[in-house]
């Protein structure tokens, strides 16, 4: 179903809860697959994703549909993620630890992740980005998002994220042809 038949579905009296749930059921996937590229944690990306589908409940009847609904729910839950990463990254840093090093080891010892060699060195490489140039990295790369889409997400211009995308390219490329040129 289509994002403009589900919130006309949501316009109508006593129906928004059954269109939040075909949000639920449409956008969820994605969204715990995006957030857990940014997390590397299955708890950490079930409460955001929580978290996330909370507040677009909260704001959906605030949603002016200046924006596509999709980008407006994918900004919510990057803004959350990108939140948490903060907090944990300063955590860390405040009882002298680094949180780069905990998401590595997170997706080490990851039971999903089936990858060989080179995808593991590929996300450890990503995982070093900053993380804003992470998220765009992920939703240019994994989601193959347009440009146009991930600056209404991140609130940045089109041309920011060209370059972070290229510099985010370059810094992987630099560091898989390092290990693997040895």
């Amino acid at each position: 179903m289509e994002d403009k038949e589900i919130l006309e579905i949501y316009k109508e009296e006593g129906k928004q809860e059954f269109a939040f749930n075909l949000l639920v059921e449409k956008y969820s996937e994605r969204l715990y697959w995006h957030i857990r590229k940014l997390t590397c944690s299955h708890e950490d990306t079930n409460d955001l994703l929580q978290s996330s589908l909370v507040k677009i409940w909260e704001h959906l009847p605030d949603f002016r549909e200046e924006s596509k609904l999709y980008t407006w729910i994918y900004r919510i839950a990057t803004n959350q993620t990108l939140t948490f990463l903060k907090k944990k990254r300063l955590n860390s840093m405040l009882s002298l630890g680094n949180y780069d090093t905990v998401l590595a080891n997170k997706l080490q010892s990851d039971p999903s992740f089936n990858g060989d060699k080179l995808q593991m060195a590929l996300h450890k490489a990503i995982l070093r980005l900053p993380d804003k140039q992470r998220a765009v990295f992920n939703l240019r790369y994994f989601q193959e998002m347009k440009y146009e889409d991930i600056s209404e997400i991140l609130g940045t211009s089109v041309g920011a994220l060209k370059a972070s995308y290229h510099h985010a390219y370059n810094k992987i490329k630099a560091e898989l042809q390092e290990q693997f040129t040895d």
